[in-house]
């Protein structure tokens, strides 16, 4: 049975199609440092809704979360910043982190349909984020330096808090 999950886990994820490149590999090492800017608020509340549902178009813990979904239920919540609905708008929000070590709250999109920002998640420090992946599954967490993520990584966005 642990291989019929092995190869269910591999289908699913060769479905999300090859993109990326070498280079989005080479960058998420900077993951390995973990910094503070106060937003560990919001990564605690991101790994809270650990095993929620998938659900496309999802918004809140009781329907399911789809990833844009999960991370604007997440920052409105617990920072009362309103993002909008989808990652490509959520990907012109805040500062680019490619400089500075990423923190705890920071937003990590990914390249998954070849499109530069097509799926998204939130850091959580120690080299992991939550995400939520695709129809059939729940809102996990994973290692950003996991091949699959790591050759897929495009960006890390940081929020600044609102007063």
């Amino acid at each position: 049975m642990g291989c019929g999950i092995i190869i269910f886990n591999l289908l699913i994820l060769s479905g999300c199609g090859i993109f990326g490149d070498k280079s989005s590999a080479s960058r998420v090492i900077q993951f390995k440092q973990d910094t503070s800017v106060g937003t560990e608020d919001v990564s605690i509340a991101a790994v809270g809704l650990v095993g929620v549902p998938y659900r496309y178009g999802g918004n809140n813990p009781k329907g399911g979360f789809d990833c844009s979904g999960l991370i604007a239920y997440v920052y409105y919540t617990s920072t009362n910043i309103k993002l909008p609905r989808t990652i490509q708008e959520m990907s012109s929000k805040g500062q680019s982190v490619e400089s500075q070590s990423p923190a705890p709250g920071d937003l990590v999109f990914f390249n998954t349909t070849g499109e530069k920002y097509s799926h998204a998640g939130i850091y959580v420090g120690q080299g992991r984020f939550v995400h939520a992946p695709s129809a059939g599954g729940t809102v996990r967490l994973e290692y950003i330096t996991a091949p699959y993520w790591a050759a897929r990584f495009t960006e890390a966005r940081r929020l600044a808090a609102q007063p």
